[in-house]
């Protein structure tokens, strides 16, 4: 077993419940049908509902951050620079982390120039911003040598409820890139990472309303670790 790369403590209060589903292409057509009848999609949404996300991951040498997943360690973390549709004037950083099954994220900002300089290892000015995220993520690039590891790129379809804080996402058409200079590329990437099935994620603070519940009901679906960076990882 390998030893996570998480050091600080995460704030409680910033830990969500997180349910994983694969469902098979007619499911996920009756349950998108369902769901926009009650629920309103969220505001990264274009006009048919969905939009696109690109994600670049980073590990350490040694994988820990792939082997505490697939080791189910109860806490781990793991980062990325990610960003929506084709526009890469923006750039979150993200820090996703997990403890004892409830899932959490910090993000920060970043300007394409500045994610560029990530990838070709010119950091430093991570030191400069002040911003404890970034900061932390210098001292891990430089700590643990955090590296570009894979793309990941899908289809999402999003919908939100208020009570429980709500997010339903319907991820189809997984794909990854062949190496980190791919990340801006805005044409489609040709290596599926899961053929045939759409990733369910249902995501909520302190409840889950029965509404929901009742609302994403799959028959013979069990909740289940999916984790879109290990199967990307496959095409190492």
């Amino acid at each position: 077993m390998t030893t996570t790369m998480m050091t600080t403590t995460e704030p409680s209060k910033s830990l969500r419940h997180e349910q994983k589903h694969q469902i098979l292409p007619g499911e996920d057509l009756v349950l998108s049908q369902r769901l926009r009848k009650l629920f309103p999609h969220d505001d990264n949404a274009t006009k048919d509902g969905t939009y696109r996300v690109t994600s670049l991951y980073f590990d350490t040498l040694y994988d820990d951050a792939l082997r505490d997943k697939l080791d189910g360690v109860n806490r781990r973390e793991k980062f990325r620079l990610r960003y929506y549709g084709t526009n890469t004037s923006c750039i979150k950083l993200e820090k996703k982390f997990k403890i004892h099954g409830l899932c959490g994220k910090h993000s920060a900002s970043l300007s394409y120039e500045q994610a560029q300089n990530i990838i070709e290892g010119k950091y430093a000015f991570l030191l400069a911003t002040n911003n404890p995220l970034l900061m932390e993520f210098y001292s891990k690039l430089k700590g643990n040598c955090l590296a570009p590891k894979t793309i990941v790129r899908y289809d999402r379809e999003a919908f939100r409820f208020g009570p429980g804080n709500v997010r339903i996402t319907l991820d189809r058409n997984i794909r990854t890139g062949l190496s980190s200079l791919d990340f801006f590329r805005t044409d489609s990437f040709r290596l599926c990472a899961l053929d045939t099935y759409t990733v369910l994620e249902v995501k909520y603070d302190g409840f889950l309303p029965e509404l929901v519940r009742m609302a994403v009901q799959v028959p013979d679906r069990r909740a289940a670790a999916c984790s879109k960076y290990a199967l990307c990882r496959r095409f190492d």
